[in-house]
């Protein structure tokens, strides 16, 4: 037999590891100092650091120095990840984006739980400085603020842009930077920047809609990359479709991809733009959810190892001060005249009033206060709504476990459809986001996306997820029986 104390350690271990996986705790989260376990479980102060060594030893928690001890995002012991779909397909057209129009149509209305478009709430943002700053604009700026901004941009919010990619790794100087109105025109530009009607482009399978679209416009063809929901991109995957197909730009989102929810680690990043580099190939970052990380520190950009100028780095404000603003911005390496270009001919201008709100809001300091408290907000909301789904949803679900953003990517068991999900939820008043969309060949037919940016309380989200699961179960009961 065990000694007592270690009976002991080991009890009060597997309690608090059944309150991290029932939600108690969550990812990020801090648990009581050893001296309230102590009490709370009787045991000795001795007793409750051998019980955190523990948790700590089996990856659970993590001990800060002088912190104390807090949940770990690392995988729940025992789960698996959604599978990662393989595919032998070549390049291809993009087909099914039409729905997504109604998709975000939809989310917007005042009787739909907003469950489907990624976009953050208003009562996460901070509408009450930025709104100083619009009013200090228009009454010292009013003339100016009335006026184009045209590219490469108001100089003011590219020298506060350069700052922050700092944070990333990357070495940028105002001149590099192009704004634009949101990241889906970085995109859109950077493709036109680097590519034609008829080329073939490298993506993450799973990877954004508004990806797909940006593909779709231009006429190009869309080649699938397995994904995985921990380290990203297959880079041996995508070495191989290389080789095969003539790849004449690849898109990836390394940090915190949508819908993955995926951190690439540092060093596939870097071998990522040596790979792309070696057969020169364009990168096309998306960052657009860089600065909403789980950790303390901010990733790096896989912009911050481009040695060749050949990543155009694409991002935006919309994921963190509001996706109403529009501004967002490239950084497009040796394509820049080739993007300055375009976003004139295409757009003249961006929106001159938000490009110096924004950049006096950056300026005045708090954005990096603010940026903490809504990580920590979105990194306890998606651990709630993780939750909520393994109780009400059909045995056999998988969840992603992203390290940042706010969505979770869900694979359900077969016969699940979520196209028709789809259908029946928005007839129930709850929108989602079918698998279908984040394919162009409308693979991951079985897989939705959960927005989990709304707060449960007050919003009905906790009540959706209940019905979901309800609607879920009746397409298992509906179901012919196999013979």
């Amino acid at each position: 037999m065990l000694p007592l104390s270690e009976l002991l350690y080991e009890h009060v271990a597997v309690q608090l590891t059944r309150q991290i996986e029932d939600g108690v705790y969550g990812p990020g989260d801090r648990l009581p100092g050893v001296r309230r376990l102590s009490r709370q479980f009787g045991v000795s102060i001795a007793t409750a650091v051998e019980a955190c060594r523990l948790m700590e030893d089996r990856g659970i928690v993590q001990a800060r120095p002088r912190s104390g001890f807090f949940v770990s995002d690392a995988e729940v012991p025992g789960e698996e990840w959604p599978e990662s779909e393989s595919t032998e397909a070549g390049p291809t057209l993009v087909s099914g984006q039409a729905r997504v129009l109604e998709l975000v149509q939809r989310h917007a209305m005042a009787d739909i739980v907003p469950l489907g478009a990624a976009v953050p709430p208003p009562d996460l943002l901070p509408l009450t400085a930025l709104d100083r700053c619009i009013g200090h604009v228009r009454r010292v700026q009013g003339r100016r603020a009335a006026s184009y901004d045209f590219p490469p941009g108001a100089e003011e919010l590219r020298v506060q842009v350069a700052r922050r990619m700092a944070e990333a790794g990357c070495r940028v100087s105002p001149e590099d930077v192009v704004i634009t109105a949101g990241c889906q025109e970085a995109l859109v530009l950077s493709l036109r920047s680097v590519a034609a009607p008829g080329d073939t482009v490298a993506i993450e399978s799973p990877t954004f809609y508004g990806i797909l679209q940006a593909i779709e416009s231009q006429g190009m063809r869309a080649l699938e990359i397995p994904t995985h929901g921990r380290d990203g991109m297959d880079l041996e995957a995508l070495e191989t479709a290389i080789d095969r197909w003539p790849v004449r730009a690849c898109v990836a989102m390394p940090n915190f991809g949508n819908p993955l929810g995926h951190s690439m680690p540092e060093h596939r990043k870097a071998a990522l733009v040596d790979l792309l580099a070696s057969q020169g190939i364009p990168l096309i970052e998306d960052d657009v959810y860089g600065e909403l990380g789980f950790a303390d520190a901010r990733p790096w950009a896989a912009k911050a190892y481009d040695q060749r100028g050949g990543v155009l780095y694409c991002s935006s404000f919309s994921k963190t001060l509001g996706s109403g603003l529009r501004i967002g911005w490239a950084v497009p390496g040796r394509y820049r005249e080739a993007v300055t270009y375009l976003k004139y001919a295409t757009a003249q201008a961006s929106p001159t009033l938000q490009t110096l709100a924004i950049a006096r809001y950056l300026a005045q300091g708090g954005y990096d206060r603010y940026l903490r408290r809504v990580r920590r907000a979105y990194q306890r909301q998606v651990s709630q709504m993780a939750q909520s789904v393994r109780r009400h949803f059909p045995e056999g679900t998988r969840i992603s476990r992203p390290r940042g953003g706010f969505v979770l990517w869900v694979e359900l068991p077969a016969p699940a459809d979520t196209l028709a999900l789809q259908r029946d939820a928005l007839a129930a008043g709850i929108s989602i986001a079918p698998g279908p969309l984040f394919s162009p060949t409308g693979r991951f037919g079985r897989f939705l996306r959960l927005n989990c940016a709304h707060q449960p309380a007050g919003t009905g989200v906790a009540d959706a997820i209940a019905a979901l699961g309800r609607l879920l179960q009746a397409q298992t009961t509906a179901s012919p029986r196999s013979g």
